[in-house]
């Protein structure tokens, strides 16, 4: 008889009750504080691995020191330090005691019985091959001892320290300025090296990740008897500075200046390259800053100290703030600026948040905006709709384009002082370019074009700069590369891209660099404004043309100089032995070579005469030369003489001014 009950067994229940799929969780909602973002994705700041970390590094500590000394308008004094830190020191620092290995298999560089076999005996087939070789007296590369492996936790560690003479820092705001992600003074529209408020922030979080060891910070002001020392590191989750000390101690030396030490795991084998031609470059575009850089290490073959001196005192000016052009602005700027204004009315928040935006101009932009709008209405009562309405015209009305005036680039004498003083060159000829714009930034482009030099490469090497920084990194896809690769034809410059050292130095300063991708190394093609004016920029044809014409001009003078003596002694042997045989009357010549060679019989004319005579020959020809190539190339200038006003009373006394170009004469 069916009771209507299961017939199953209570296993058979249970085994089909755990089949039943689980109700999935409620996801819950969580959020990350952008201290613990950049840690995560720290390949947008520059650190991608060890060795771009001490890399970067470098850079961010030796641009904030750069920042700091010119916003108070100091000569930059920079030191930066790499010391090498060994295991058993670093273990030391924190407090880790060194323990031997026990099971050594369990390691990632442990060598199996078969490995070692194989190790040894390609050791041993190699050093027979150099010996047989060596017996029959040709070179070989020395065989080298195989490396060991090299396990992954075998990491390398350095002290970074830099120390300057720029700004110093408020003893209050030290925490926050350092342990504090996303907070900075680089924020306001003006030209920065930087403006993510990462920089020496970022090395922490690096640090923190790689080593765990706190920064350590050391500031003294103008008029102060004291440094600020402050050691913390970063609490990642909320993005706050966790101070381990911050005190007070005595500035015995009066020193002002501003030092940072960071201990990091890097890599200095495979960046030092990186990181001497970074400073190197950086002495090219501030030759008005004194840098030193030191690697220590435990071996003495390895240290490296290299100075590059000031070459100038001409800094350029501190770049100005500037308010926001209307044409750069979106909807959320302009909620932020009517948030953040002191203005009252729509009428006096047009006219003076914005730049080139004049009263009565500022009249016909509201009379344009509807009957809605007046220009005594408050600004803070505008409605979204009202404020996309302006945006709208913003994007539409014609504007005059902002002035160049808040840039502050290195300036064509420093560009030019800087190519010089650090590569030697044989020739250097550089362009400043005029104030352009961007989207409503405007921007400035310099360049130089130099050829030869110290330690150059053969072919096309080509130097970026953005806002005084180098561009080190995804060079193939700059706007600077793709224009000096594409777009300029080097021949026409009476230049072999492919054998002659050939440099390309860029430098554009802007309120807004346009970067592409994270990493900000590189500036993209597709920015139709700035590619014209790079392209421009780099061809310096008049320039270069000028610069060669000088120069074969010397080589000419040069090559006819070499012959002279040759040519002297030959002439005049000829020369004597022709009067030998007139004054036997054995030949007989025209009047004027008869009274030629009686002048060389009663030494009137000798060697030194002839000497004279050619050199004088030879100025005239490589003058009539250098007209000839500067009338055919298209060179506008001809080769400079020196002239001089004549005096009407020859007893005055004169005082000459010499330039380039011209000299002044002066009677007194």
């Amino acid at each position: 008889m069916d009771t209507g009950g299961s017939s199953e067994s209570p296993a058979e229940l249970k085994k089909a009750k755990s089949k039943t799929p689980r109700k999935p969780k409620e996801s819950i909602l969580k959020q990350k504080s952008p201290a613990e973002f950049f840690a995560e994705n720290k390949n947008i700041a520059g650190f991608d691995n060890p060795g771009k970390c001490l890399y970067t590094t470098v850079r961010e500590f030796v641009e904030n020191s750069l920042d700091s000394a010119e916003s108070v308008s100091e000569l930059p004094v920079v030191e930066v330090t790499i010391e090498e830190i060994g295991k058993r020191q670093f273990n030391s620092m924190i407090g880790l005691v060194d323990r031997e290995r026990v099971d050594a298999a369990l390691y990632d560089d442990y060598e199996t019985d078969k490995a070692r076999e194989r190790r040894l005996a390609k050791e041993a087939r190699a050093q027979e091959i150099q010996a047989k070789y060596a017996s029959l007296g040709k070179k070989v590369k020395e065989a080298t001892a195989s490396k060991g492996i090299k396990g992954r936790g075998e990491a390398s560690f350095y002290r970074v320290t830099c120390k300057d003479n720029g700004k110093e820092m408020p003893h209050d705001d030290i925490p926050n300025m350092f342990g504090r992600v996303l907070s900075g003074t680089k924020y306001g529209l003006k030209q920065t090296r930087g403006k993510f408020g990462l920089s020496a922030k970022m090395a922490l979080i690096w640090s923190k990740m790689s080593t765990g060891l706190p920064i350590e910070i050391s500031s003294a002001m103008k008029g102060q008897n004291y440094v600020s020392f402050c050691r913390l590191d970063i609490d990642i989750h909320r993005n706050i500075p966790h101070v381990y000390s911050h005190e007070k101690r005595k500035n015995k030396d009066r020193w002002r200046g501003a030092e940072i030490q960071v201990v990091i795991e890097g890599n200095w084998t495979t960046y030092r390259s990186k990181i001497l031609h970074y400073m190197r470059q950086m002495a090219v575009i501030t030759p008005y800053a004194q840098f030193l850089f030191k690697f220590l290490s435990d071996a003495p073959d390895k240290n490296v100290t290299i100075r590059f001196a000031r070459r100038t005192d001409v800094m350029p000016p501190v770049p100005l703030e500037m308010k926001h052009h209307p044409s750069s602005v979106d909807l959320l700027l302009i909620k932020r600026l009517i948030t953040e204004t002191t203005k009252l009315n729509l009428l006096q928040f047009l006219q003076h948040e914005f730049v080139n935006i004049s009263r009565s101009y500022a009249e016909r932009l509201i009379g344009e905006m509807g009957p809605d709008f007046n220009p005594k209405m408050a600004v803070k009562s505008l409605t979204s709709q009202q404020i996309v309405r302006v945006h709208q015209l913003f994007r539409q009305a014609k504007f005059d384009d902002p002035s160049g005036d808040c840039l502050s680039p290195a300036g064509e004498y420093n560009l030019r002082l800087g190519i010089i003083k650090e590569l030697h060159l044989d020739m250097v000829a550089t362009y400043s370019g005029s104030a352009q714009v961007f989207e409503g930034h405007p921007f400035i482009v310099k360049a130089g074009v130099s050829v030869g030099g110290k330690d150059v490469k053969q072919g096309l090497n080509i130097f970026r700069f953005a806002n005084r920084i180098l561009l080190l990194f995804e060079q193939g896809s700059d706007v600077v590369t793709r224009t000096a690769l594409k777009r300029i034809n080097w021949s026409s410059y009476k230049i072999n891209q492919m054998q002659d050292k050939i440099g390309v130095f860029v430098s554009i300063v802007s309120t807004k660099i346009p970067f592409k991708g994270t990493g900000k190394e590189y500036i993209g093609d597709d920015i139709s404004e700035i590619a014209a004016a790079v392209k421009c920029c780099i061809q310096l044809k008049s320039k270069i043309g000028k610069k060669m014409q000088a120069r074969e001009q010397q080589e000419r003078k040069r090559n006819l100089s070499r012959y002279i003596p040759d040519a002297t002694g030959a002439v005049y042997d000829v020369l004597r032995e022709m009067a030998q045989s007139y004054a036997s009357k054995k030949s007989r010549y025209t009047e004027d070579d008869a009274e030629m060679l009686r002048k060389v019989s009663a030494r009137l004319i000798t060697k030194e005469t002839l000497r004279e005579k050619l050199a004088q020959h030879v100025k005239k020809v490589d003058y009539e030369m250098a007209l000839e190539y500067a009338t055919q190339s298209g060179v506008s200038e001809e080769p400079r003489k020196v002239l001089y006003i004549q005096s009407r009373e020859p007893e005055n006394k004169i005082i000459d001014l010499h330039s380039p170009i011209f000299v002044f004469r002066l009677f007194q």
